[in-house]
């Protein structure tokens, strides 16, 4: 019946679109936080409205939804500051010839894997990691795509999905000389006309990518350079491997880090990825203009190319972000890796405590500019209602001192019990709500043996991929 005939006036009840999660042990950001034992988070639409006890909440919003935290863990959503959804389909994938170092991995994998998408097992891929990102208690991520067989328009068909599962996204294709300067030039455009048409939408924006300087032309860094938009970050791997330091001075006489700072293309918003093996002067460089340092123990560790000491680099003054380079969706798990990998490779059971806790907090700060949401990764009134709760009750006490010790040495490897962006709830108790994980499953098997034949059928890019000097 319609309320307003016959004279009856609407009085919608003001908490119909309150939520309030909870009760469980909230930690108001992953820097230095601040925790609510028994507490709860309420959102309305799509900001955070308060936190504070849980059963004084049910009290203020006794009209709310409910979302039970059954004790566990509340943060704030994760962000993933350097994913490859385009690798999901590799699982399983045998190249046919063992590949024995970076340069093989690049030319007998990736570059022929990339070469074999197309627009289905673009969209899967993303789907996929979509799916997985959302499991792990992630609600931002930053994917670095390539698909030289369909640059044109990729970034939109990923940004599709990323609509469509409700996380929050900041997409960038990577440019590369190592199929043509005229795919580079494609990459480049197709980075201006996504981060155009997407400048101001909430939740996913464009950034310019690049693969590595040492499969990128001087004209190419320079048209990129001139082009480049106001605001337009650059998002760039950097040194994963001694190849990029070695091909790039023998072919151009400069290091990464030179080549880049010559085109004005290090600054603040620039997300320089893996920076492995750069040297002191080149870190320095790097926190000089305010760029971030992204690292991926994970990936660095399968890829068998070295470890960023992040002592180091801390000590350098960087500021240092965490991904997961493809290798999962999972950035706790991740968190953990940088922990236990820079202990085990320095040898050292006192570091950790310095420098890893400050990782995610970072992550969040540079999608809360990216994103203009200064507030993102913190659960306070106003902010993004982006939230995950990990199904791990603390089983002993949590204070603002001991939440990383918590997460690294209980918690990372917990399932997410649900997952919220932006006030939409994404998971909810273990179940997906925004993409179907079976259908996405049935559809990734039936078009992976045709992905898989177009990645064996073509063959090796050497040499033909090296660029010159011209």
């Amino acid at each position: 019946m319609d309320p307003t005939r016959d004279g009856m006036t609407s009085h919608p009840d003001p908490y119909e679109s309150v939520t309030i999660l909870g009760p469980g042990t909230v930690v108001t950001c992953l820097g230095r936080p601040e925790v609510v034992t028994n507490g709860a988070v309420v959102w309305k639409g799509d900001r955070i409205v308060k936190i504070g006890d849980a059963a004084e909440l049910k009290k203020t919003y006794p009209h709310a939804r409910t979302l039970n935290a059954h004790g566990g863990l509340i943060l704030p959503g994760l962000v993933n500051l350097h994913h490859h959804f385009y690798s999901s389909l590799a699982r399983g994938l045998a190249p046919g010839r063992p590949l024995e170092n970076f340069g093989e991995i690049l030319d007998g994998l990736w570059w022929r894997l990339d070469r074999a998408l197309d627009a289905d097992t673009i969209r899967l891929s993303a789907e996929l990691a979509l799916a997985d990102s959302i499991r792990w208690g992630a609600t931002t991520i930053f994917d670095h795509h390539a698909s030289p067989s369909m640059i044109d328009g990729s970034l939109e068909l990923i940004a599709g999905s990323v609509d469509q599962a409700g996380l929050s996204a900041v997409l960038c294709y990577e440019i590369s000389d190592r199929n043509g300067h005229e795919d580079a030039m494609i990459g480049l455009e197709e980075n201006l006309d996504f981060f155009r048409a997407r400048r101001t939408d909430p939740r996913v924006r464009g950034m310019l990518g690049f693969h590595a300087s040492f499969t990128i032309e001087e004209r190419t860094f320079a048209k990129a350079a001139d082009q480049r938009l106001d605001g337009m970050g650059c998002h760039i791997h950097v040194a994963e491997d001694a190849l990029d330091l070695r091909m790039s001075k023998m072919v151009y006489d400069s290091g990464p880090i030179e080549r880049l700072d010559r085109y004005g293309l290090i600054d603040d918003r620039t997300l320089a990825v893996h920076c492995i093996h750069l040297g002191s002067d080149d870190r320095r460089l790097l926190a000089d203009r305010g760029a971030v340092i992204i690292h991926n123990p994970e990936s660095n560790a399968n890829n068998g190319v070295g470890r960023l000491d992040l002592q180091v680099a801390a000590d350098d003054g960087c500021r240092i972000g965490l991904g997961t380079d493809g290798m999962s969706s999972a950035m706790l798990g991740s968190l953990r890796a940088a922990f236990l990998g820079l202990r085990g490779g320095r040898r050292d059971p006192r570091l950790g405590f310095s420098v890893v806790p400050d990782l995610l907090g970072v992550n969040a700060e540079v999608a809360g500019r990216f994103l203009d949401e200064p507030l993102l990764g913190r659960l306070q009134s106003g902010a993004p209602a982006d939230l995950c709760v990990l199904d791990s009750a603390p089983p002993t006490p949590v204070t603002p001192d001991n939440v990383f010790a918590h997460l690294v040495y209980g918690s990372a490897g917990s399932p997410v019990r649900h997952t919220i962006a932006r006030g939409r709830i994404l998971m909810e108790d273990h179940r997906l709500t925004t993409v179907d994980p079976e259908g996405i499953v049935r559809e990734a098997l039936t078009a992976t043996p045709a992905l898989w034949d177009r990645f064996h059928a073509l063959g090796p890019t050497t040499p033909d991929w090296l660029p010159t000097k011209d």
